[in-house]
Order: structure tokens, then sequence, then C-alpha cells
């Protein structure tokens, strides 16, 4: 009987999510990689564990709205993670917006440009070329479409905000991995269109290129991270923390001694499967999780 439930509870789940509205984040050629003219695909059967989303050439939002009586004029945009080369769209997008949208969010999980893939499993693919020079170019070259795409998403979220009932300065970006590189950039450089009130990075990587001085407006950060992360990179993220907190501005961290890296939604029976909670308790903390009267 229990399988049964699960069963049903994994079918209700991807209903729920096959049922979400998909907003293209260009409405025309997307600039940048106008000749792209590869088709998105998805595998469900490769090295991570997971559902990836990869060949993604033109980036879109895909839209979690929360009970009408629930809303609470807050959104926030989803950066899943994956390297570049493919999105991880349940573990660190689609599960997240649903925990989000069911305690009033607004949610928009953007699906950013990607290296383009040339076999139908990216995952293996990218693990054999990790180490290679001119994988690493083409990497490098993509990562500026990517922080684009995010800048954009965070605009289009703010220029739209009265059609989803969202208040325009309520608007937040949560990343993961290189989601949490897209999501970081936005913490840097902003206008008043694409600026994000608030940011979520979870085991992120930011190169010293896309940091840069630490505005006297930017907003509250939080991160979390594993200190067993096998990429290294908890350092980072207190690296961040130091340089957000020694210039005076809101952060939150939180480092778990075990979770590895790319823990996302992933059930662990650890300490860090309930990361997400701490950010909700952060977002509740920063006044965000109540309607605005």
């Amino acid at each position: 009987m229990k399988g049964i439930c699960l069963c049903s509870a994994l079918l209700l789940a991807f209903g729920l999510h096959a049922q979400q509205k998909v907003i293209p984040l260009y409405p025309g050629a997307v600039p940048g990689s106008e000749n792209w003219n590869w088709d998105e695909a998805v595998n469900d059967s490769n090295a991570f564990g997971t559902k990836v989303v990869y060949n993604v050439s033109r980036p879109s939002l895909t839209v979690f709205l929360p009970d009408p009586t629930k809303a609470n004029g807050m959104a926030i945009v989803i950066c899943p993670g994956g390297g570049f080369v493919v999105l991880s769209i349940n573990r660190e997008g689609f599960d997240e917006a649903s925990w989000l949208a069911q305690r009033g969010v607004t949610v928009f999980v953007l699906k950013y440009r990607l290296i383009h893939s040339l076999t139908n499993d990216p995952v293996k693919e990218m693990l054999a070329n990790q180490r290679n020079p001119e994988w690493e170019q083409k990497v490098n070259a993509l990562i500026p479409l990517c922080v684009a795409d995010g800048r954009a998403a965070v605009a289009y979220v703010r220029q739209h905000a009265a059609e989803y009932r969202i208040s325009p300065n309520r608007i937040g970006f949560l990343g993961f991995s290189a989601g949490g590189t897209v999501a970081g950039s936005s913490a840097y450089q902003y206008t008043s269109e694409n600026k994000p009130d608030f940011v979520g990075l979870l085991y992120p990587y930011l190169p010293p290129s896309l940091q840069s001085e630490i505005r006297s407006d930017a907003p509250p950060l939080f991160l979390c991270a594993a200190s067993d992360d096998q990429l290294g990179l908890a350092p980072h993220s207190v690296d961040l923390y130091t340089k957000w907190t020694g210039s005076k501005h809101s952060a939150e961290m939180h480092l778990y001694a075990h979770g590895g890296h790319g823990f996302g939604s992933r059930v662990q029976h650890l300490p860090v499967d309930g990361w997400i909670d701490r950010y909700g308790d952060w977002l509740d903390a920063q006044g965000l999780m109540k309607a605005k009267h």
C-alpha cells in the first residue's frame, strides 16, 4: 500500500509540474546566440541520478503559482545548476519551486542557455571533457550569456509584477552551483530593472571576473554549502559571507559537515536535508513570507 501511495504522489507531482506555464524569456531571436538551432532535450538516466535538461538554446521561465489565498506578493527566480551543460531541473528547480509555491511564493524556474551537447548523455559528455582546455574555453565563453539570461529573468518578473500580483520590490534570486554563478553575479552589477531584492546561493562559485565592488544598496545574501563539497567550494561561500558582512551588508550562512556538492532536494537523511527550512526561516526573518496589506 505504501508503494502505491508513493507512486500516486509522484504521479501527482509530475502532473503539477507538467501543467506549469512556460514563458519564452526573449520575445524574438535570443541576443548573442541568434543562430543556435538545436532543440532542448531531457535525460533521465545519467551519473547524476536525476532528471536533467540539456541543449537549451531558447531560454524560458516555468511559472509556479501559489494558491491565491496563500499568495504573499513575493517572487523568486530559481536558477538550477549543472556545470553550464545541463540543468538539474527537479533537484535544483521544480522541487524547490513547489515547496515555495505552497508557502505563497510565485516562482519562476529559469532555463538558461547551455553548451551544445553532441550526445544524448550530456552528463557523461561533460565528465569526459571537464579537464579539456577547449571545453573550459567553451564554458567561459558561455557564462556571460547565462548571466545575461539571469538579469533578463529578474527584469521580466519586475516588468510583469502587476500581472502576477507580486510586489516589484520583493523579487529574489535563488541559484545552485553554476546557477549560483548566474544568481550571484546579479548581486554585484545591476540596474533598477534587473536588481534582485534578495539573493540565495547554494554551493556557488563566483569567479573574480564576475565580482566587483559591493554597492551600498546590495541585496541581503543567504549562503549554504557542505564542508565535504567534492568541488571544494565551501571556503568560497565563507569568502562571500566575509565580503558581504565586511561591507556592512546583511548575510546569513549555513555550512553543513556532510552533504556533498549538488545536494538540492536530494534526501540523504542528514541535517543538510533541512536547508530549505533554514532558507524559509531566513525569508521570514526578512519579513518576506508575510503578505503585504
